[in-house]
């Protein structure tokens, strides 16, 4: 780990604890990521390796995680299936609608959406609560953690933070599959 990581400074710190208080809770969400029931990114004060530090946190639902992972899988096929695959970009036009995918953009997502189905109905993917740091930021320690919640609230961050902090956070290792409703043939 680099000495500049800045997340270490004192000063910084410092600020962070003083807009921390202000807010009235643990953390500071941050400002720049559009945060919904499955997802939320937020600073918080703790200790890495003896010395107090920021953490620079991604929360997010197992739900979030394994539809992540589905998507993942389908992309990786997809490739594999199209020589000219190319990642599905959707672009807004002047009044910020989305504009029409190209014919090719739409067999490739008909494909995508087939093999996440598929993976579904098979139950071929599963996923677990995990939570990994990354200590290669230039000003925090990041976390990325997915828990086996609803939605992710206040209360579960500040669960979350005192759990972490306190060095008591408790992963379940269990592997979950979902069933997501939007890939229902019955709508």
């Amino acid at each position: 780990m680099s000495n500049k990581n800045t997340g270490f400074d004192a000063d910084r710190i410092s600020q962070l604890k003083k807009e921390i208080e202000e807010g009235g809770k643990r953390y500071l969400l941050h400002s720049t990521e559009d945060h919904n029931d499955e997802y939320r990114t937020f600073y918080f004060v703790g200790m890495h390796q003896g010395k107090e530090v920021i953490f620079d946190a991604a929360l997010f639902t197992l739900h979030l995680h394994y539809n992540s992972e589905l998507y993942e899988v389908a992309e990786h096929r997809a490739a594999n299936h199209f020589p000219d695959f190319h990642q599905i970009s959707y672009e807004e036009d002047e009044n910020g609608n989305l504009k029409a995918l190209s014919d090719r953009e739409e067999e490739i997502g008909l494909f995508m959406s087939e093999v996440m189905m598929e993976l579904e109905e098979d139950e071929e993917m599963s996923v677990a609560e995990f939570c990994e740091l990354d200590e290669n930021l230039d000003d925090a320690i990041g976390i990325d953690c997915a828990l086996n919640v609803d939605k992710i609230t206040n209360e579960i961050i500040t669960k979350f933070i005192q759990d972490f902090n306190q060095g008591t956070l408790n992963l379940d290792n269990t592997l979950y599959s979902f069933e997501n409703d939007y890939f229902s043939e019955e709508e």
